[in-house]
């Protein structure tokens, strides 16, 4: 069988052809079978986890020798299992081992080991399958190029369970499109793989889910016929609820609700339909289940699809449903209504409009006051959108005494809490009356603004910077903090800027030196502060290009010649060498950085 390769080979990887590669591939010839049998194994332990020795035996024409003995009835069987498992191993390396395989037509021949009747050699050929199948660069279409290979595969399903992870991975990454869906249902898939979803095998359970949620997957036969399935007395929909609780594993909670979705786009099935919770048998505990299922489910559907928040939300009675399903006796419930909210808050439209309708945000901040860590933290995650600039829920949130609530909950051990209460409290800054501001402040305290810009998460750390730049946007604000603040917030970026902190959180803080720069007085806590200076000048002939625009930032602030002592502060910075360095800047390859440097450069000649 000739190897048909699909560029010529480079000089590079010939010569990173080794001798012992060489010799694995020589002793493939070996007259004596057991000598051919100890080097396939020596072989597979060779390239376990080895791409370079992969490559190599690939390119001494290892394969061709692989597929010949494993299709030899002479070969023993044990030989033909490691041969297939070889080739397994190859398969899992990089994208050009796989074409390679495909090229040697790797496929026909693992499909017809599948006939075998030795079942360890049946599941060498099924991994090796699988690996192949699940590469991107493998076309679907060739499992269905041979009409009995599906037929075989079904029949294969009742060997083992290592047959049925193998199968169902296939069956779930080849099924791309109707055409697919088709053969596979008219093969009897939905009744072949419906008692897997209760295998005792984890891996097992959830390829079986995979393979309904690609079946069923905007196809409204195969979701009919799932509806009236049952396996040991459970219809499936009501396996798949079992699946979205929150104790499995959210891989399977995932794609249960993708199943199920596909379901309700269908039809077949209604969450809000009452024959649903007759189903769960009147049980006030499967009653719950399914109320937080549905949650669940709209909060998957919405998480990234606007139109979809758009028509659940429109949906009768739909928000009224959540915002009672704030306030139910069972946590599970409570929380799945508040992730149900959260999803839908992503939408600006839906915050502008039915948020503000339902007075959404009533029900949340009640949620707040007494909850447990898991509903705070998704809780809190939602009140940040709420508090965005365009919702009109932020005015009455921030009445309704949010600022101390979320300044509580800068001071929670939980890290997500931490990070969702500067957060919102950033969002609250943003562009808000000076009076605000100064409530934020207060109610932070300057001990607990320094704990929060010396923590050790970069994402409370960043959010804190981003508190910090709203609340010192527009010159009176910024001279009326900085008046009451000021010692504290150069105190604070000096620290930042002298520590181990990444680029993000640097340039942040430049950011903020210039907003301090813009203010009327507050501009004179950097003039006479010559640490400050000096730090400023050395980012701006920093390697990074971010941080140096942002230090230039500070000093088109500092030398704007409209403004009362520029003359002064022009001056100043010049005996510094800062305008030697504008000079520099102004020759930069760096458009923004260039023009940055000419604006400043002409503040001095205006």
């Amino acid at each position: 069988m000739a190897c048909v390769l699909e560029a010529p080979l480079r000089m590079s990887v010939l010569s990173e052809v080794t001798a012992s590669s060489r010799h694995y591939v020589d002793r493939l010839f070996d007259l004596d079978p057991q000598k051919v049998l100890q080097g396939v194994i020596d072989m597979k332990n060779a390239v376990i986890g080895n791409n370079k020795q992969k490559a190599n035996l690939i390119v001494l024409g290892a394969v061709p020798r692989l597929l010949y003995l494993l299709q030899q009835e002479t070969s023993s069987t044990e030989l033909r299992t490691e041969c297939a498992v070889v080739l397994g191993s190859l398969a899992m390396g990089t994208e050009n081992n796989v074409k390679s395989l495909l090229d040697c037509h790797i496929i026909p021949a693992l499909l017809q080991g599948l006939l075998s009747p030795d079942l360890k050699f049946i599941e060498a050929c099924l991994r090796c399958l699988r690996t192949i199948f699940i590469s991107p660069v493998t076309p679907e279409d060739l499992l269905y190029t041979d009409a009995t290979v599906i037929s075989h595969l079904m029949a294969l399903l009742s060997r083992s369970r290592y047959t049925q992870e193998y199968i169902c991975q296939i069956f779930s990454h080849c099924c791309k499109g109707p055409d697919h869906q088709t053969i596979l249902f008219n093969h009897g898939a939905v009744q072949n793989i419906a008692h897997l979803l209760v295998s005792t095998s984890y891996k097992v359970r959830m390829q079986a889910l995979k393979c309904f949620s690609v079946l069923a997957f905007e196809n409204p036969q195969v979701s009919m016929t799932l509806v009236n399935v049952s396996v040991d007395g459970e219809l499936l929909p009501q396996i798949f609820v079992k699946m979205l609780q929150r104790d499995k594993p959210i891989e399977m909670q995932l794609t249960s609700a993708k199943c199920l979705t596909s379901m309700c786009r269908a039809g077949a099935i209604r969450t809000d339909d009452s024959c649903i919770v007759l189903k769960l048998d009147h049980d006030l505990k499967h009653a719950h289940e399914l109320r937080q299922a549905a949650f669940k489910l709209y909060a998957s559907l919405g998480a990234n699809d606007e139109d979809i928040r758009k028509k659940i939300i429109e949906t009768e009675n739909m928000m009224d449903r959540i915002v009672n399903g704030l306030s139910e006796s069972s946590i599970k419930v409570r929380l799945a209504a508040v992730r149900c909210l959260h999803s839908l808050s992503r939408s600006v439209q839906q915050l502008r409009t039915s948020f503000q309708d339902h007075a959404v945000w009533k029900p949340l901040m009640k949620v707040l006051q007494n909850a447990p860590n898991e509903i705070l933290v998704v809780a809190s995650s939602t009140l940040c959108n709420l508090l965005l600039e365009f919702s009109p829920s932020k005015e009455p949130i921030l009445e309704s005494g949010a600022i101390e609530l979320l300044c509580s909950l800068t001071q929670s051990e939980n890290l997500a809490l931490r990070v969702n209460g500067i957060w919102a409290l950033m969002n609250m800054a943003f562009q808000a009356e000076q009076k605000i501001k100064s409530d934020i402040l207060r109610g932070l305290s300057t001990e607990q603004l320094f704990q929060l810009l010396s923590d050790s998460d970069v994402n409370v750390l960043m959010k804190t910077l981003g508190l910090l730049r709203n609340l010192l946007s527009t010159r009176p604000h910024i001279d009326h903090i900085m008046s009451t603040h000021g010692k504290q917030i150069m105190q604070a970026v000096t620290l930042i800027l002298e520590g181990e902190h990444n680029i993000e959180v640097k340039e942040q803080t430049l950011c903020i030196l210039a907003n301090i720069a813009d203010g009327t007085t507050a501009k004179e806590l950097i003039m006479t502060n010559d640490d400050i200076l000096q730090k400023i000048k050395y980012y701006m002939s920093h390697s990074n290009a971010k941080l140096q625009l942002a230090a230039m930032f500070c000093i088109s602030n500092l030398v704007w010649n409209e403004e009362e002592g520029s003359q002064e502060r022009q001056d100043k910075l010049r005996d510094m060498g800062i305008v030697d360095i504008l000079h520099k800047l102004s020759q930069s390859s760096d458009p923004n950085l260039c023009d940055k440097a000419k604006t400043a450069l002409q503040q001095y000649l205006a």
